[in-house]
């Protein structure tokens, strides 16, 4: 019998017997080389749940991942055997929001990793095979495991449209941070102004391009004279991460949000958001950008490993969640080896 990684509430991680359930049609089984510790699953650990999804009967977290086919898929010219990546969100494809293209708004999503639909961070797993995705040639599974949270990165970027060589303040540097710092880069934005209040996160952020990091909001405004920035892109886990980016933001300026805070509530200064006229987006999950994704990391424009700081077994990820839910010093991304 296998094992996996079951939340079954808020601080309450376990690693217990886990029983795969039998297939169905037009499924493929998966044997998982690895899978990401993301945000997302950090908020089920603390909060129980994110807004409307939460934990009603313990579920196995994990949506980043990417896994060896159990099967050949000769309609995708995939053998036994191949490393594939694997799309997560499962539109409806027949509602209003689907027919407009928002397959990542879709409210009857089948979410891979989010209850009541168990994920990836366990040692085999059923996925569609409609949301397997071919990897090129060498590719490892550290970065079939990236994919994901990097296409969150393009989808965020293309939200934001920076225009070429503009100054970007970046409020947050976890990795959904410092993956949007380096696709921003090659996106033509200009100076980027990272902010983040743990050293190494800021560090990570230096190493990567930024051209200015500090801890708190003080950066921009010496940076910019106090003016702020005509882009600014939020990334962070706080409730004050919205009225951070309001006020890191020029006049007339352009705010994406992409974090969740933690509460699941926002604060926010209504005068500074209304006097300043923003143009402000939220970003949720991704669009159809894998095919960027792989090319982004095959060509070496995006470097994924660099914020993997940290590598585990199954038995290790309890301790993997409290520790970044402890915000512990050194760590931003947590990979799990279910299979290790």
């Amino acid at each position: 019998m296998s094992r996996a990684l079951y939340l079954h509430g808020a601080y309450d991680a376990r690693v217990a017997p886990f029983n795969l359930r039998e297939g169905q049609p037009g499924e493929v089984l998966l044997d998982v080389a690895a899978v990401g510790l993301c945000g997302s699953d950090l908020h089920y650990y603390k909060d129980g749940g994110i807004g409307s999804a939460t934990i009603r009967e313990p579920f196995v977290p994990g949506h980043e991942f990417g896994g060896y086919l159990c099967e050949a898929l000769p309609e995708q010219g995939l053998a036994a055997g191949a490393l594939v990546a694997v799309d997560p969100n499962r539109a409806c494809g027949t509602c209003e929001f689907c027919h407009r293209g928002h397959f990542n708004l879709c409210p009857n999503v089948k979410f891979i990793g989010a209850p009541p639909f168990d994920g990836a961070m366990t040692g085999r797993i059923w996925v569609p095979t409609s949301q397997v995705v071919a990897l090129p040639e060498g590719m490892t599974p550290l970065e079939a495991v990236m994919l994901e949270p990097l296409g969150v990165a393009i989808h965020a970027v293309d939200l934001a449209k920076p225009r070429l060589l503009e100054r970007v303040a970046l409020i947050g540097c976890g990795p959904i941070g410092l993956l949007i710092l380096q696709v921003l880069k090659v996106a033509g934005a200009g100076e980027i102004v990272a902010v983040d209040p743990q050293a190494h996160r800021r560090e990570a952020a230096a190493k990567l391009g930024a051209a200015h990091v500090g801890a708190d909001l003080s950066i921009v405004r010496e940076v910019t004279g106090r003016t702020g920035c005509d882009l600014v892109v939020e990334a962070t886990n706080s409730p004050d991460g919205f009225r951070d980016a309001v006020l890191a933001a020029k006049i007339g300026g352009r705010v994406v949000m992409v974090g969740i805070p933690d509460g699941d509530v926002y604060t926010l200064p209504a005068a500074e958001t209304r006097r300043r006229g923003l143009k402000i987006k939220f970003a949720r999950r991704m669009g159809e950008v894998y095919p960027r994704a792989i090319e982004l990391v095959t060509r070496r424009k995006v470097d994924v490993a660099s914020m993997v700081t940290h590598e585990v077994g199954l038995d290790e990820a309890p301790r993997a969640f409290q520790r970044h839910a402890e915000s512990a010093p050194g760590v931003i991304k947590t990979l799990i080896y279910p299979n290790r």
